[in-house]
């Protein structure tokens, strides 16, 4: 893309990979085009073994697991891999994930919110994903109530995991109705003391946009509006076919991001921005050199290294 050392690092990544053949197959092309840098599967949903194969056959893809708590679409709809009671909480009265974050922090149990999670991280390194991270669908597993699961499991499996300094700063947090920026940094705070990388802003597709404006404008704007640090951006590329069936009044959107990053215009426009363009796969590496030294070090220096992180922690957020 750009030459290293660019002051601003920012990882294209694109969520929902799995949930449809049009989401792989964007996937698999802008990632061959260079203008995707990374992408996180769901794990449920109906088009997980496609995905799965195709990245078992290709280890240079880089792919995470989009931890997924919910199933939002009206008529198209996916199921926990592990079948839980409806005394879990996972469930509505169909035995689907509820559509909404905020019914799933009201009713999930957290044990049988980790069983579901780990399951899915277990399929897919079962079916030959070298994961590369986590996120989570709809920002659901990083809300107060799971947090701590997910980063644990972040910590278990060596994986980093999505998470901003600020509320504010993590644009999906639309669906993280009712959390506070409070609530939100005890995450935050937990993870970067644990080693995690912690990202400056996650940023996400434009949904609001009409179907009759240009698209470029606003995508050049997002892009040349990045800060230095690190962002993330959680894209939903799709190639048309099904989608049009599964969400008729808004799969423009999904499609629209999908055919601006596939033109040679404007992934020359893009080549020529003052970035660097990274996948996750390094931001793993240096997690697990960072945990492996962590792990070599006598009790009283990481217990050092633990405080001054909240310190800083704490400093970063006043």
């Amino acid at each position: 893309m750009t030459a290293a050392g660019s002051r601003r690092r920012i990882v294209l990544h694109e969520d929902d990979v799995g949930m449809c053949h049009g989401a792989n197959s964007a996937f698999l092309e802008l990632s061959r085009l260079g203008v995707c840098s990374s992408g996180a599967v769901m794990v449920p949903c109906p088009w997980f073994l496609e995905m799965a194969e195709s990245a078992a056959a290709d280890p240079r893809l880089d792919l995470g697991v989009h931890l997924t708590l919910n199933s939002e679409k009206p008529h198209y709809k996916w199921r926990p891999l592990t079948a839980p009671s409806r005394a879990a909480g996972l469930t509505d009265e169909y035995g689907f994930f509820w559509p909404d974050v905020a019914t799933t922090r009201r009713k999930a149990v957290p044990q049988a919110v980790e069983t579901e999670l780990r399951a899915q991280i277990d399929t897919a390194y079962r079916a030959g994903i070298d994961v590369t991270h986590l996120d989570a669908h709809m920002g659901a597993a990083l809300s107060p109530e799971f947090c701590d699961i997910y980063i644990r499991l972040g910590l278990e499996y060596r994986l980093p995991v999505l998470l901003t300094r600020t509320l504010a700063a993590y644009s999906p947090n639309d669906n993280l109705v009712g959390v506070t920026e409070e609530g939100f940094q005890r995450g935050v705070v937990q993870a970067r003391d644990k080693g995690f990388v912690i990202f400056d802003a996650a940023i996400q597709t434009t949904w609001g946009r009409p179907r009759s404006r240009p698209i470029e404008p606003a995508y050049r704007a997002l892009i040349e509006g990045v800060r230095e640090g690190l962002t993330f951006f959680c894209l939903h590329f799709n190639a048309p076919g099904e989608l049009e069936l599964i969400e008729p009044r808004a799969a423009y959107i999904r499609t629209e991001e999908y055919e601006l990053f596939r033109d040679q215009g404007f992934r020359d426009w893009l080549a020529g921005q003052d970035l660097d363009i990274i996948g996750m796969k390094p931001l793993r590496e240096e997690l697990r050199a960072t945990l492996s030294a962590r792990a070599s070090k006598p009790q009283g220096a990481q217990q050092m290294a633990s405080a001054r992180a909240r310190k800083a922690a704490i400093r970063s957020t006043t």
